[in-house]
Formats: structure tokens, sequence, C-alpha cells
């Protein structure tokens, strides 16, 4: 990427600007933070705030310095590519940095326990002792939940509950719990894994006090007055459907009155908030101590939230291009099979597409502290987005009574087949509602929510 193509965007998680190197300490945190994370950019001779070129007089010797203090003063050696780039009348060192597999480098003056740095969007921040933790398994190619918590037997995981959970797909014997890592082999015995615990464990608030979802409804655009709250410390399968329902509940825009009934209106497309309440469970830093997962309605926006930043080498950037790195691979294997998630990387494609179809914003995806946040916003930005065919069905739903799949069908002139597809992604954009005893029912009927 050349000069100009850099200036043009901000400073960021992979990009930041110095105007000098009079004192080197923060580039070498820059450059030690873009190495544990995501790699990145640094710019020397470009003022951090406006971007505006400076340049460097003597460049030939600021690159020759700047590699002796990487080598010198980084450990792990870290050799990053540094480029003279030219503008106008001077010139500009570029030090490209590349997430490295040799993770977590740190300044050797600050030690491996206090000089560990990670970027968290335009700021570099030292890791505590978890993060530095996270980075280290990490580069082994490990996860935190497949895990063995050899102080447990497989007792301590509740093979009613895991029953229970895939009742609707399979039936499970004990034997699957290894196949799906919820338990492993630990000195010659089979014990529970960290994901079998945080997944279906008897006692698994007291192995992790924080594995649960803190869910509030506030007045207003801020925190200062509450409306409602709730306290969801089920296994996680079950706790994102309460979660879900905590969001349905309280998440109300308001009402229409149609010619035959009142209709509700709900502000945001069900797939978006189920998608989100997914992520956040699946993606969650377990190992992080201190906050619970938080789900916040405001009369504007949904705020889902997480401990833990994005897997290193993922930015924000990569979200919507359907980019996916999965923090915690027992969860994820056992979301999977669930049907809870469909295929890796698509969840925020479609979190975006249910967005867009409802006339709303894009979700909004941020790094905060140590946490992720995704914001879904209830202001529309202009009409539902809908095809002829979706436009007839809607039509066909005004007088409020409720049709049948094979009503509908005949009313839009497709095969119920084509007719359920249709009435699928209608009613996970939130502007159909379907009433009935569960998604096999042949007597359900499906409303227009207006």
């Amino acid at each position: 990427m050349g000069l100009v193509e850099l200036l043009k965007r901000p400073e960021g998680k992979t990009l930041e600007f110095k105007r000098e190197l009079s004192a080197p300490e923060g580039a070498l945190r820059t450059i030690v933070a873009f190495a544990n994370t995501a790699g990145g950019t640094l710019l020397v001779g470009v003022e951090n705030r406006t971007g505006h070129v400076r340049g460097i007089t003597e460049p030939l010797d600021l690159e020759e310095r700047l590699a002796n203090l990487i080598s010198d003063q980084v450990t792990p050696r870290l050799v990053p590519e540094i480029e003279i780039l030219p503008w106008r009348r001077t010139q500009v060192p570029a030090v490209r940095v590349h997430p490295s597999p040799s993770r977590p480098h740190y300044l050797k003056r600050e030690g491996s326990d206090s000089g560990v740095y990670v970027r968290v969007g335009s700021t570099n921040r030292r890791a505590d002792r978890e993060l530095v933790e996270e980075l280290r398994r990490f580069a082994r190619g490990e996860a935190f939940d497949e895990q063995p918590m050899p102080d447990l037997d497989s007792e301590a995981l509740n093979f009613r509950a895991a029953s229970e959970s895939f009742a609707p797909i399979r039936r499970i014997t004990r034997r699957d719990l290894e196949t799906l890592r919820l338990v492993t082999d630990h000195q010659g015995r089979k014990v529970p894994t960290v994901g079998g615990v945080l997944l279906f464990g008897r006692d698994r608030q007291r192995h992790f006090p924080d594995a649960w979802i803190q869910a509030g409804r506030f007045r207003g655009p801020d925190r200062s007055r509450i409306l409602g709250r709730a306290e969801i410390r089920s296994h996680p399968v079950r706790a994102i459907e309460e979660a879900i329902a905590f969001v349905q509940k309280h998440g109300l825009h308001g009402a229409g009155i149609g010619a035959v009934r009142r209709r509700e209106r709900w502000t945001l497309p069900p797939v978006a908030v189920r998608e989100a309440v997914i992520k956040a469970v699946a993606h969650a830093d377990y190992a992080q101590r201190g906050a619970p997962l938080r789900i916040a309605i405001f009369d504007d926006r949904l705020e889902v939230e997480n401990p833990g930043l994005l897997p290193f080498g993922l930015t924000v950037e990569d979200l919507p291009r359907g980019v996916s790195k999965l923090r915690n691979r027992v969860i994820g294997r056992v979301f999977h099979l669930l049907g809870l998630i469909e295929q890796w990387g698509s969840g925020v494609q479609r979190m975006t597409r249910a967005c867009r179809e409802a006339g709303l914003a894009p979700p909004v995806f941020e790094e905060i502290g140590t946490r992720f946040r995704v914001t879904l916003s209830t202001a529309r930005i202009g009409p539902p987005v809908l095809d002829e065919t979706d436009r007839a069905i809607v039509d066909a739903l005004a007088g409020g009574k409720g049709l049948l799949t094979s009503e509908i069908a005949r009313a839009i002139g497709l095969t119920p087949r084509a007719t359920r597809t249709r009435l699928a992604r209608l009613v996970a954009g939130g502007l159909v509602r379907e009433v009935g005893t569960g998604p096999q029912d042949p007597k359900r009927r499906y409303y227009r929510t207006e």
C-alpha cells in the first residue's frame, strides 16, 4: 500500500503516525503491539492527530536507528519491513509489522510480565496476565476451552443437560462427550474440559463466576434510568434463548393499529439480535475475570458485549468480509452441531443483511478496553428492502387474520417450498411473524408485523 493510500486512513488498530522519533519508547510499544495483535504500519514523519506530513530529513539514518532499536530492545527477535516512502520534497519511513507466530513479544527493559503490549483501537495497551496467557496459547495453536480441568472428573458434567440440548438434533451417548471434546484424557483418566464445564458443568458458576449474562433495559440513550433487568445464569444453550426473549420482551418500539387488530412493531430484526447474542457467547474470553457478558437495551440501540478482544490477527474491518477466527473450539463445535452457528464467518454478514433489509444502519463493531461490543441501531435510515415477491407476501398478510403457507403460496403464485423460503427470510428480518407450535407445525400462521 502506497503512502497516499495510508494517509487516507485514520489511525487505528493497524496504523499509527509518529511525527518524530526523539523518544523511541512509544514507537517500540506500537511495534510490539502490532506484532502481538493483527500487524500494522508505523509511519514516522506524520503528525499523529492531523495526519499532516512533515517528513524526515535523514531517513536512512533513522532506518538504521530503528532497526537497531528493534533488534536490541524487543524479544523474541522481530524483523519488520522498513521502507522509505517518497513524499514531495521529503521522505517518510514506514515500518510494516506482520502478525507474529512468536507471540508474545515484549520490551526487554520492561520484562516479560510488564513489557507485553497489544493494540486496542488506536492505542497500545499493556497486556495483563490473562491476555499474555492467551497470546501464548494462540502461538501454540491451543484454545482455552480445550484445556483439561484435572481437579474434576467426568461426573462434573450434567449429562442430562447435554442430552436435552441435543434432543432436537439427535440422541447422544457418553462416548459423544469425548468426540465433542467436552471430556478429554488427562494422565490416564477422563476429565472435563473448560468448554465442557462452561457448557454443561454441574457447578459451572463456581469455576467460572463471570460466565453469565447481565441484561438491562434503560430509558433514554444512557444507563441513568433502568426499566428492567435480568441475571441469566443458565447453561449457555438455554441462556441464549433467555437473552433473546429478554430483548424481545423489552425491545418493542411501539405498536400500530391495523384494520382488524393491534400489530406489534419490532425495532430490530430477530436474526440480527440472535446472531449478536450467539456471537457474544461463542467468542467470549472466559479466561478473563471481573465482568459478565452484557446486553443493554436503550431507546435508540441494542448493545451486546462480551469479554475479550477479537482473536489475534483479526481486525474489525475483516468482519463484514466474512473473515472469522474461532476463539472457543469446543463451544463452537457444539453450537455448530446444534445449528446455532451455521457457517464460520457468516454471522456478521447475516446481521448486516438483516439490518439493511429492515431499513436500519449496519451493525457497529468495536473493541473497548479488553471487551468486544456489537451495537444495533433502531433508527431507520430508509424503507425496508423488499423485492416484488416479498412485497406481494407482505400485502397478502395485510388483512391481519393470518394465513397458512399454502394460502400465501396460492396468493403469490409460488410453490409452498419456495414460499417457505421467502417467509423464513421475512420472519428473520422482522417483517413477518409466525404463530404455531414450532417450525414443523403444518398449521402455523403468518402475520404482518409492520
